[in-house]
């Protein structure tokens, strides 16, 4: 069977602020989320659409797919970035907080990822970006990230971004993976999701992880991320002066600092001139 999507070129830029650079051949589309263009060379084309791939369904299908995209942490139109020129040119995309970007060849999954919300940054023409629901109703009220994930479906390769480090496992079937649910970055359509609550009153009161954690039951494979991006934005409120925390200057601790300061105090307290 012929491929359905265009071929993706691509190229990975930096490390842990990466991204990534898409090559076109005329006449050759990649759709993209809102915001994430660096560049674009001469020649290619943006525009919006509500139905990038063409499928029609009439106007009342279109306005429904994008609301559906909304619901999953997308934009309700699409954008497309198209070589019009009659030789290869090239469009940047990049990624909105500190992490890794990593293609995955949907072929190789299946055909059908599972990412969480946000998780899209860009893929070729003929991929399709849907809502996934969880299956069952404790995932969607105590998932921590939302109950509504996204449905990445194609032939091609698909652009995705996380936060922190990657950390991929095969899971054999039946086994059972327990995971912060912020955690998640992809996984196969096959892959079982759920919530659980962390076990025993004391542990799940004070022991600082929560009081849910996902569970992941093979067979399939399992994308994860380090650091999830609300988990930083948690400490840096949390650090901020504004919200009651304390300015902590690089090599200097807490209690560091309260000595720096008490030996600074008393020196100049006993200063006679």
């Amino acid at each position: 069977m012929s491929q359905q999507s265009d071929v993706l070129d691509y190229e990975l830029i930096g490390d842990d602020l990466q991204a990534v650079v898409v090559t076109l051949d005329p006449g050759e589309t990649v759709i993209a989320e809102a915001g994430a263009m660096m560049f674009m060379e001469q020649g290619i084309e943006m525009n919006t659409t509500l139905d990038p791939n063409k499928q029609g369904g009439g106007m009342l299908g279109k306005l429904f797919s994008g609301a559906r995209r909304v619901l999953s942490g997308d934009t309700f139109f699409i954008t497309t970035f198209a070589n019009a020129a009659s030789s290869r040119r090239s469009v940047a995309f990049s990624s909105h907080f500190p992490g890794k970007i990593r293609p995955v060849d949907l072929r190789e999954w299946g055909g059908t990822i599972i990412a969480q919300k946000d998780g899209f940054l860009c893929a070729p023409r003929g991929t399709n970006v849907d809502v996934a629901f969880t299956k069952r109703i404790g995932a969607g009220f105590f998932g921590g990230e939302g109950f509504i994930l996204q449905r990445i479906s194609g032939d091609g390769v698909a652009v995705l971004h996380a936060s922190g480090a990657l950390w991929e496992k095969t899971l054999a079937p039946g086994e059972v993976l327990r995971v912060d649910t912020g955690c998640i970055v992809a996984m196969e359509q096959q892959v079982g999701y759920d919530i659980q609550m962390v076990p025993g009153i004391k542990t799940a009161l004070f022991g600082g992880e929560g009081l849910f954690f996902a569970t992941l039951t093979g067979p399939g494979r399992v994308m994860l991320q380090t650091m999830p991006f609300s988990r930083l934005a948690d400490r840096i409120i949390a650090a901020s002066p504004r919200a009651g925390g304390r300015r902590m200057q690089e090599g200097r601790g807490a209690l560091g600092g309260a000595l720096l300061g008490s030996v600074i105090g008393g020196v100049l307290g006993n200063d006679d001139g």
